[in-house]
C-alpha cells in the first residue's frame, strides 16, 4: 500500500491532504522527503511547519487556506497531531477547534497539500475528526515492520539500490545494525556503492562493513559467552575495551540483555507467540523472532544464574580498586573453563 502511495507521488499525482499513522520514523519521514522533492520540481517549494503540540490546528488551516505566492502548491506539515489521539486528562496544552477542522476536511483547497503527522501507534477511533480524516486523507500507516516483513522489506531496499541480498546477509545485517530502518537503508546504500556495479551483498561483506553499534557489541558477546566461545567472546570485549567502555557499563548492558532474553521466554512458556511478545515488551518483532529460535539453545535457569553471577561482578567492579578490566575478563572465561570441564572456578 504504501509503495503505490509514494509512486503516486513521485509521478506528480500529489492529494490535497496526508495522514501519516506510527512511531516508525523512515516511512514518516521518506514520505516527506518525496513529497518535497516531487512538489520542488515544478520550481520553488513553499513549505511551513507546524507543531500541534505548540499551536492550535487553525493554523495550520489559515496557512494550508492562504493561496501561494511562489508556487502552484504549497506544502504545510502539521507534525504531533496530538488531537487524533486518545485525550490524557488534564495534560492537553493546546485547545484545537475540532469544529474548524472537520469542516476543513469536507472541502480542502487544491492549492496546497497539508501533512499531518501522528506519531502514534494508534488514534482514538471514536473521534468525529479521526472518521473524517481516514475518510477523506490518504492514510499512510507508518507502523514497525514484523519479523518477516522485516526480511522482505530489506531484500526489496537492496533492489532499489540495484543489489540482491542473501538471506544469511539479511539476518546478519539486522544481527550487527538493529532494526532502525534508516540505518538499515544507509549500510545498504553504503554496501551498494562498494561493490559497484555487479556483486551480491553477501553476509561476508555485511561482516566486514557494517558500522557496529555497542548494543549490537555487547549481544554478540553475550552469545558467544552462552555458547562456550571464548575467544569471540574475548576478542568483543578487548575490541570495546579499546573502544574506552567502561567495563561496568559493559556489565550493566549484559545484564539488561540477559533480563530481556528472562522475559521473552517466560512470556513464551506462558503460551504468548513471538508478535505478543513484542508488544507486551515493547521490542521489535524481529528482535524477538531471533531469540525465540534460539530458544531450546539454553535453558531459563542457566540464564537467571548467568543473571546472578552478574549482579556479583557488578558489585566486584563498583569496589574493586585495582585493574577491573580483568574481572569481567574472567566473568568471560569462567563460562569457557566450566564447559570444558577443567574447572569449576577462576
Amino acid at each position: 500500500m504504501i509503495t503505490s502511495i509514494w509512486k503516486s507521488i513521485r509521478s506528480g499525482q500529489i492529494d490535497p491532504v496526508y495522514l501519516l499513522i506510527g512511531t516508525e520514523s523512515y516511512f514518516i519521514e521518506k514520505t516527506l522527503d518525496l513529497l518535497k522533492s516531487s512538489m520542488t520540481q515544478n520550481g520553488e517549494l513553499e513549505l511551513t511547519f507546524f507543531d500541534m503540540e505548540e499551536v492550535p490546528v487553525d493554523h495550520a488551516i489559515d496557512e494550508a487556506d492562504t493561496f501561494p505566492f511562489f508556487s502552484d502548491r504549497k506544502l504545510i506539515i502539521a507534525k504531533n497531531a496530538s488531537f487524533l489521539k486518545a485525550a490524557e486528562r488534564g495534560k492537553e496544552k493546546i485547545n484545537h477547534d475540532m469544529k474548524i477542522l472537520e469542516a476543513w476536511l469536507e472541502n480542502p483547497p487544491s492549492s496546497s497539500v497539508t501533512v499531518f503527522v501522528a506519531p502514534y501507534e494508534k488514534l482514538d477511533e471514536r473521534k468525529k475528526v479521526v472518521k473524517l480524516m481516514k475518510q477523506h486523507a490518504v492514510v499512510i500507516e507508518a507502523k514497525a515492520l514484523q519479523s518477516n516483513d522485516l526480511e522482505s522489506w530489506l531484500a526489496q531496499e537492496a533492489k532499489t539500490f540495484g543489489k540482491d541480498i542473501s538471506r544469511g546477509a539479511v539476518r546478519k545485517l539486522v544481527e550487527m545494525a538493529g532494526t532502525n530502518l534508516t540505518l538499515l537503508s544507509s549500510e545498504l546504500e553504503k554496501m551498494s556503492l562498494y561493490l559497484g556495479g555487479e556483486g551480491e551483498i553477501t553476509e561476508q561483506l555485511v561482516e566486514e562493513m557494517t558500522a557496529r553499534t555497542l548494543e549490537q557489541d555487547a549481544f554478540k558477546m553475550l552469545q558467544a559467552y552462552l555458547d562456550g566461545d571464548i575467544s569471540t567472546a574475548l576478542s568483543v570485549y578487548y575490541d570495546l575495551l579499546r573502544q574506552k567502555e567502561e567495563p561496568v557499563a559493559l556489565a550493566a548492558l549484559l545484564a539488561s540483555q540477559i533480563r530481556f532474553m528472562v522475559h521473552v521466554y517466560y512470556l513464551q512458556k506462558k503460551g504468548y507467540h513471538a508478535q505478543q511478545i513484542s508488544k507486551q515488551l515493547k521490542a521489535h518483532p524481529y528482535r524477538v523472532k531471533l531469540l525465540v529460535e534460539r530458544r531450546q539453545q539454553i535453558s531459563e535457569q542457566r540464564l537467571l544464574e548467568v543473571l546472578g553471577d552478574l549482579a556479583d561482578i557488578d558489585l566486584q567492579l563498583k569496589t574493586a580498586s585495582g585493574n577491573r578490566e580483568r574481572v569481567l575478563e574472567f566473568f568471560l572465561m569462567k563460562r569457557a573453563v566450566k564447559k570444558t570441564g577443567v574447572s569449576q572456578q577462576i
